[in-house]
């Protein structure tokens, strides 16, 4: 009928036809609000599919933003809804203490959980996985300034050599004059003498969860929920190996491609390289 109007009156062809001008124009309003969208849509699913699910309206927005379109989050998210997609995340947070064992270092970082500048504000903690009848300890820590991981380090056991070796890791990322606070909670690997010791070597100042309160390195709490939420529980795992190495990918992603709303709509790592060519111009 559309084919047709042009060549005889809309009158005698909805007529012709049975039908009612009010259904005829609802019908064609739908129609054009269907194709109004629809590479919208293609581009929600696209980005949609491309983080596994893990996005959900807001990321999308943004990402979408991103590519140029100018779009209402509102938008995105009755769309998404139309197409039946809903962010797979996030079924629960981990939760962890481990009691203290000596000589607590002072709650300096006071959920103060925003920093000014890279490598001013790090967290750490160690959390668990359990994989074929094995288990995997991650021993990260994070960069408050963007959320960045800056370094992390697996073992099948919660030794202390896991974490000596996650922050050899990360001192290597430090400038000289990079003096940053680590913030734990009071588990026995930070009040080992041989991590106090590493710090003190290079004037790290040591800061610790008041006991049994997780809220005080909440950032890092958030960190674990996200991994196991986004990566762990949308996933199965034969072996504590193949466990390993998915964990090493997802990290890279969360760095290098996860946007974060707080970030302007950027990943860590984008977020830190901008900020070191602003200071450089």
């Amino acid at each position: 009928m559309l084919e047709l109007r042009h060549q005889y009156p809309i009158a005698a062809l909805l007529k012709l036809a049975g039908l009612a001008r009010s259904t005829f124009y609802y019908q064609q309003k739908a129609r054009e609000s269907v194709d109004k969208y629809q590479q919208i849509k293609d581009l929600i699913r696209e980005v949609f599919d491309r983080h596994k699910g893990r996005y959900g309206y807001r990321r999308i927005t943004a990402t979408l933003v991103q590519m140029g379109k100018q779009i209402n989050h509102k938008t995105v998210q009755r769309l998404m809804n139309q197409l039946g997609l809903k962010s797979l995340v996030r079924p629960k947070k981990y939760r962890s203490y481990r009691g203290a064992m000596g000589v607590a270092a002072p709650n300096i970082l006071a959920r103060q959980f925003n920093a000014q500048q890279i490598n001013q504000k790090w967290v750490t903690d160690v959390t668990e996985f359990n994989v074929a009848g094995e288990k995997l300890y991650l021993s990260p820590v994070l960069d408050l300034y963007n959320g960045e991981i800056v370094a992390f380090e697996t073992s099948r056991r919660p030794i202390f050599e896991m974490v000596g070796s996650m922050l050899q890791q990360a001192m290597t990322k430090l400038g000289p004059q990079d003096k940053p606070i680590i913030h734990s909670d009071q588990g026995w690997q930070y009040q080992m003498p041989a991590f106090k010791k590493m710090l003190k070597q290079r004037q790290i100042t040591q800061s610790m969860s008041r006991k049994g309160n997780c809220l005080d390195n909440a950032t890092m709490e958030s960190f674990f929920g996200t991994l196991k939420s986004e990566f762990f529980y949308l996933n199965k795992f034969s072996s504590y190996e193949e466990l390993k190495t998915g964990l090493k990918e997802y990290i890279h992603y969360y760095n290098n491609h996860r946007i974060k709303l707080k970030l302007k709509g950027l990943s860590p790592v984008q977020y830190r390289n901008q900020s070191i060519s602003t200071l450089a111009t």
